[in-house]
């Protein structure tokens, strides 16, 4: 099983369709964790303007990727959405968009920070799935000699993210779309 976490700044953009034909096109079982794309960026300017806490913030933030599994769905309807793990591991079709649940989240702890985004949620996901293989893909220039703290330290993945995977038993791929549209 892999994990594909789909950057939301895909969503601004023409290569997401084309990702998720990518993706629907792979033999094995892949589970499509959406990023927040604009719905997040909001957040992030509400909380600038009003001042309210992170918790908040995260919670938003999850409602923002819940937007994005079901901008994901509209455009790829043979995906269904699965919202736990437990209903990941139930599902019949191979292929599917993650929308997570904030009960789920809390319940294993997950930080309510900015430093913890997709990319970390994906991380978290797929060790939870013992998945075998993790795939950020971003719209950003993504150097493959770039260890991943340097990338984390450029803002590309989160900050959190080299916490999660430090221990990880799965392989890790950061890349570009149009590298991930070509390789797999």
């Amino acid at each position: 099983m892999k994990v594909i976490k789909l950057g939301g700044s895909l969503s601004y953009g023409d290569d997401l369709p084309q990702c998720l034909q990518t993706i629907a096109n792979l033999p094995e079982t892949v589970v499509i964790v959406p990023g927040g794309g604009a719905f997040a960026d909001q957040v992030r300017m509400a909380q600038h303007n009003w001042q309210f806490d992170d918790a908040t913030a995260h919670a938003m933030a999850i409602l923002a990727m819940q937007q994005m599994a079901l901008l994901l769905q509209s455009l790829a309807k043979s995906l269904p959405i699965a919202d736990s793990v437990a209903a990941i591991r139930q599902q019949a079709n191979p292929h599917m968009i993650w929308s997570p649940k904030l009960p789920e989240l809390d319940a294993a702890g997950i930080e309510a920070s900015w430093d913890v985004t997709s990319d970390s949620l994906a991380a978290w996901l797929a060790g939870e799935l013992a998945a075998d293989e993790l795939v950020l893909v971003k719209s950003a220039t993504i150097d493959s000699k770039q260890s991943i703290a340097e990338l984390a330290e450029l803002g590309i993945i989160d900050g959190a993210f080299c916490r999660l995977v430090e221990h990880a038993r799965y392989p890790i791929k950061i890349l570009n779309a149009d590298d991930f549209n070509g390789a797999l």
